[in-house]
């Protein structure tokens, strides 16, 4: 039998240890009848998605907190503040055994991926950041690239708290190569044409087949990668009305007073999205999900 401190990182943590202990019994409980082990599993599943956008969470907290108690004439300008926040949880991440060293070598290469367009897309024009900091590239502050860094993060988590298995995934070289070609008409679209319904097409014909499978509690249960990555991308464009909501970074139709961003970044979301997974993709490798009726009898007994 494990303990609870040998199942995760975050029985490590006392204050969780005993909310852990008592999720399993409720768990216990709730498995007793049909209906109560089917509100559970969807307790369970909110619990595990919240847990994995922790680093998420964290930033977008830091975000709303600071816009409204943040001193004006504070010493330390809030961006420089937010980028020194953000450093220190991805550093207690690391501490706390939330994340992996191999996954925060691939979130920190995303990390200085959106840096490199943040200072692109601001020097385009595209948005702007209109408070001072001393921690920046040109007219992009430091902590941006956290709040990249927080997509490959919530991926990299879900993927291990959720066991992900897959059915029909792609070889590493072709989400590789999409990737590569939707980073590259992030930029190129500024000067040529804007391959986007192009790329979301070649995003359908190498994924359009791919299944997740996750477990939640007791079994694993399937859901489209398309589906799942339209999803977070939902998630992640409401966050981002929410930042500009409280003008941390604003688009120049919100320059005289706020609006909703536009469904159209919804899609350049989900493209990034795909880029964000590609790169957790690496390192997590894919493993092929075999469904119980291909397993022997005895291997299934063991």
């Amino acid at each position: 039998m494990t303990t609870p401190s040998s199942t995760s990182a975050a029985a490590r943590w006392r204050p969780l240890r005993r909310f852990i202990l008592w999720e399993r019994a409720l768990g216990r409980r709730a498995a007793r009848r049909p209906s109560t082990a089917l509100a559970y599993e969807f307790f369970r599943f909110g619990v595990k998605m919240g847990w994995a956008c922790l680093f998420g969470a964290i930033m977008l907290a830091l975000i709303l907190v600071t816009a409204w108690l943040y001193p004006k004439d504070a010493l330390l300008a809030r961006y420089d503040f937010l980028t020194i926040a953000a450093a220190l949880t991805q550093i207690a991440m690391l501490r706390f055994g939330l994340e992996t060293w191999e996954e925060a070598k691939v979130i920190a290469l995303f990390h200085v991926v959106g840096t490199a367009m943040e200072i692109f897309k601001t020097g385009a024009g595209s948005w702007i950041y209109p408070e001072p900091a001393l921690l920046r590239i040109e007219g992009v502050p430091l902590f941006t690239g956290f709040m990249y860094a927080a997509v490959g993060s919530f991926i990299a988590r879900v993927w291990r708290l959720c066991d992900f298995r897959f059915s029909h995934h792609p070889p590493i070289w072709a989400t590789m190569a999409l990737a590569v070609a939707i980073y590259v008409n992030f930029f190129a679209h500024h000067f040529v044409a804007d391959m986007r319904l192009a790329l979301f097409g070649a995003t359908a014909l190498v994924f359009g087949r791919t299944v997740i499978w996750f477990r939640v509690w007791k079994e694993h249960r399937p859901m489209p990668l398309l589906a799942a990555a339209f999803l977070t991308a939902l998630f992640v464009w409401i966050a981002e009305n929410i930042g500009t909501l409280t003008r941390t970074w604003i688009y120049p139709h919100q320059v005289k007073a706020w609006s909703l961003v536009g469904f159209g970044k919804l899609g350049a979301w989900f493209l990034l999205l795909v880029i964000s997974y590609a790169m957790v993709a690496m390192v997590a490798r894919p493993v092929a999900w075999r469904s119980a009726a291909r397993v022997p009898e005895g291997a299934k007994a063991a």
